[in-house]
């Protein structure tokens, strides 16, 4: 692969790589935090109505893709049950520290949910290996996106859902136009007083703007191979959960 994204510049893969790593290095102890005031908190919200709609019962295998600090993974733990299985996978391993100590303070034990770190467009998985794929807000920091959703459809079981919740385009007159003002202005203010680290999060803002819209991100799903493609929009547009099945 040639050059891609990061932000609104445009840098080889291997910088990209390189950049986004250090990003979520440097933003990993306090992503909690920032997370939290970013969104006023409706990120938890946000996040329990993904667990909540994901068609995955007890005893079900999970892989949740740039897990981050493991928010998704602990509650798709409980909705899988003791029976059930949750492997929380992210290429940084500082990130995936933060997810693994929270896994581990919520008595989640090895065997119901384990960490393993994975390039999410080369995961380290058999293929056929899982009836649910998440991933909320890291698919835009990929590097190929496409190999990404390639990888998804690849380890899921036939029947198996995909669930990707990402910043996404507002749909309310005028909504994008505080949504961009907020956004510039607020968040990487935010970052720097509160992580000392400005220029990760004015990457944040700008990597939400580069990515596809809903209807240009459901195209990119069909494309990798999954049917039933659809999306929910949350918050008015600001994010929107897609869905699909390896069918």
């Amino acid at each position: 692969m040639g050059s891609t994204h990061f932000g609104f510049s445009s840098v080889s893969a291997g910088e990209k790589r390189q950049r986004v790593m250090g990003v979520f290095s440097s933003v990993a102890g306090q992503y909690d935090l920032m997370n939290d005031l970013m969104s006023g908190g409706m990120h938890r919200l946000w996040k329990r109505r993904m667990i909540a709609s994901a068609a995955v019962g007890l005893g079900g295998r999970v892989l949740d893709v740039a897990a981050g600090s493991g928010d998704i993974a602990i509650g798709m733990a409980r909705k899988v049950g003791a029976a059930g299985r949750v492997v929380l996978t992210d290429l940084n391993g500082a990130m995936l520290a933060e997810g693994a100590r929270r896994v581990i303070d919520v008595g989640l034990l090895p065997g119901r949910a384990d960490c393993v770190q994975s390039d999410g467009s080369e995961l380290a998985f058999a293929t056929a290996s899982f009836d649910q794929v998440t991933i909320a807000f890291g698919i835009r920091n990929f590097v190929d996106i496409e190999a990404g959703l390639a990888e998804f459809y690849r380890v899921l079981k036939p029947g198996g859902q995909l669930m990707v919740m990402e910043f996404s385009r507002p749909v309310l007159p005028l909504l994008d136009l505080i949504y961009d003002a907020y956004s510039f202005n607020v968040i990487p203010l935010l970052g720097e007083k509160i992580t000392g680290d400005r220029a990760s999060y004015q990457y944040l803002v700008e990597s939400i703007r580069s990515f596809p819209n809903q209807r240009r991100f459901t195209k990119l799903i069909e494309a990798a191979g999954f049917g039933l493609v659809r999306h929910e929009n949350l918050t008015a547009g600001v994010v929107a959960i897609h869905r699909g099945y390896r069918l």
